[in-house]
């Protein structure tokens, strides 16, 4: 893979993991406190108006890419990148396992509001967590070319 395209998929990268932190943090403390007092069928679904086209398929692809970009690099930023993608791939983990079921359940749930409110209590608590390898991983990202100069 030429070195042109390696270090685009990393900047791709980088500038990805930078929105989703901000947008993240922008529906943590924004979108999702208004959800607090209205039933789960009338929260707009983020996931499919906004997620799946900035980190569900983007990130996830721009992961994997990445994680083949750094395994042929040969100077000395490959072990930043390296962890920079790895530090991602444990955050993709995380959202297809955690973050996408629970807030689907949550949307499609009659359970009691008692039960509603503590579990988006918990999302939340894990979503701004889970901002932590965004920034790890960006700060990571952005790293390797510094090293390397």
């Amino acid at each position: 893979m030429k070195t042109n395209f390696r270090h685009l998929f990393l900047w791709l990268f980088v500038i990805d993991l930078g929105i989703a932190f901000g947008a993240g943090l922008y529906e943590s403390i924004v979108v999702i406190s208004q959800w607090a007092n209205l039933p789960p069928r009338t929260w707009p679904n983020t996931g499919l108006l906004f997620w799946v086209y900035v980190t569900t398929i983007p990130l996830t692809l721009l992961t994997v890419a990445n994680l083949f970009a750094a395994w042929l690099e040969p100077s000395s930023k490959r072990k930043w990148w390296l962890w920079a993608a790895v530090t991602i791939v444990l955050e993709r983990v995380a959202t297809f396992a955690y973050f996408i079921p629970t807030m689907i359940s949550l949307m499609g749930s009659e359970r009691s509001d008692l039960e509603i409110k503590a579990t988006l209590s918990q999302w939340l608590l894990f979503q701004f967590r889970s901002s932590c390898p965004d920034v790890f991983g960006m700060a990571l990202g952005a790293q390797g070319p510094v090293v390397a100069q």
